[in-house]
């Protein structure tokens, strides 16, 4: 039988969900490097390009993440139930969306053993701004033990970009929106001074 923590777990990642299309469709407009103008607060995201374990259709989802040196991290939140979680176990070669444009990249699980897997997921999670507030974790003042506890069905990953990227259907692709969108505002805009001189 469920219990209310189930019931909260499901209604956030379907809020999630719909949160991510949002940002997926901002990216695609060309606002995507904006959601992270204020990292501390808004967090920093990219987005990650995976194929369906099962579907083989690609998916798309927005991740907060820290870059150290080369490599980047992000962490499934939600644990091991997350489905892009699940996607890049069984389908590595991933795509993501960085500020800086898009890459051709490999996922791999870091696991619980790793001797840095604390520190890098501290990073990660600083890199979550507000979001991991909201989930009750506090990177910058809790303990290695409290944060340890807290994250315990975190899952660490790490993405190694390789080759730039450019496509059709990627960061941008529906930029071109804004030209006809400003014509219009212009048009509609000088329309009432011209009515009234009628």
């Amino acid at each position: 039988m469920p219990t209310p923590r189930d019931h909260v777990e499901r209604a956030l990642r379907q809020g999630f969900r719909l949160l991510n299309r949002m940002m997926v469709l901002l990216w695609r407009l060309g606002l995507g490097p904006s959601l992270s103008l204020v990292p501390a607060i808004t967090g920093r995201y990219l987005v990650l390009s995976h194929t369906g374990r099962r579907s083989g259709i690609v998916r798309r989802t927005p991740l907060n993440y820290a870059r150290v040196g080369e490599t980047i991290y992000v962490t499934a939140g939600f644990g091991a139930v997350s489905d892009w979680y699940r996607n890049i176990l069984a389908h590595p070669q991933v795509e993501i969306w960085l500020p800086d444009g898009s890459y051709a990249a490999r996922a791999e699980e870091l696991p619980d053993s790793h001797p840095q897997r604390l520190a890098l997921l501290r990073e990660v999670l600083k890199g979550s701004g507000f979001a991991t507030l909201l989930a009750g974790i506090n990177p910058y003042t809790f303990s290695d033990a409290r944060l340890a506890r807290a994250s315990r069905f975190y899952r660490l990953i790490a993405i190694t970009p390789g080759a730039v990227l450019r496509g059709p259907d990627g960061p941008g692709d529906l930029s071109w929106v804004w030209w006809p969108a400003a014509g219009l505002a212009t048009i509609l805009a000088a329309l009432p001074p011209l009515l009234r001189r009628r």
